[in-house]
């Protein structure tokens, strides 16, 4: 499922939707980030929602209406939304700032507790580690973008994963052991 929001030239559309697919497929699904990912992709339960944005204000009337999408649409049809943004939030600290207006939207549409925004940026940095730290990796995007889930979607994973609390460690411990190398590695070919 993709859409494009604002008018967005064809030629610059396709390679961002395809580098998003990529990592999708190769990092997230391939590298087993997230072991929920893989059956929504099957399934084609996930909107690529492009958005030509350059605004904070034009990314979080964005991310409004997609928040408002995905509760009219029913799961089994769209169950997950990648909202790219590559216009905006280009750098890690205005992204990472933005994130409480967009959590704030979030609760004062009344989606606190029906949906979730994960963090996903190319200059992704935990707090306290170092920008080329391999475990940033994990949450590092070819485009800046909002990951917005269903609680119930994640209840669901979790449920059906026994040892969810240990993703995140797990998924250092992968990127740990590929290293720089093999991330790029994985971009090849």
């Amino acid at each position: 499922m993709t859409d494009v929001l604002f008018p967005y030239p064809a030629d610059d559309r396709k390679p961002v939707l395809a580098a998003t697919r990529l990592w999708l497929e190769r990092a997230v699904i391939g590298l087993n980030l997230c072991p929920f990912a893989k059956s929504v992709f099957v399934k084609k339960q996930v909107r690529y929602a492009l958005t030509a944005a350059t605004t904070a204000d034009e990314l979080l009337a964005e991310l409004d209406k997609e928040l408002a999408l995905l509760a009219a649409t029913e799961p089994a049809q769209l169950d997950t939304t990648l909202l790219i943004h590559p216009q905006v939030m280009t750098d890690f600290l205005d992204y990472h700032f933005f994130l409480a207006e967009a959590e704030a939207l979030l609760r004062n549409n009344g989606y606190d507790g029906v949906f979730q925004i994960a963090s996903l940026h190319p200059q992704y940095e935990f707090a306290g580690s170092e920008p080329d730290d391999v475990a940033n990796y994990t949450n590092r995007a070819p485009y800046p973008m909002l990951h917005l889930l269903r609680e119930s979607s994640i209840d669901r994973a979790v449920a059906a994963f026994p040892d969810a609390a240990d993703i995140f460690e797990r998924n250092i411990e992968t990127m740990e052991k590929l290293g720089h190398g093999g991330w790029r590695k994985l971009w090849l070919g």
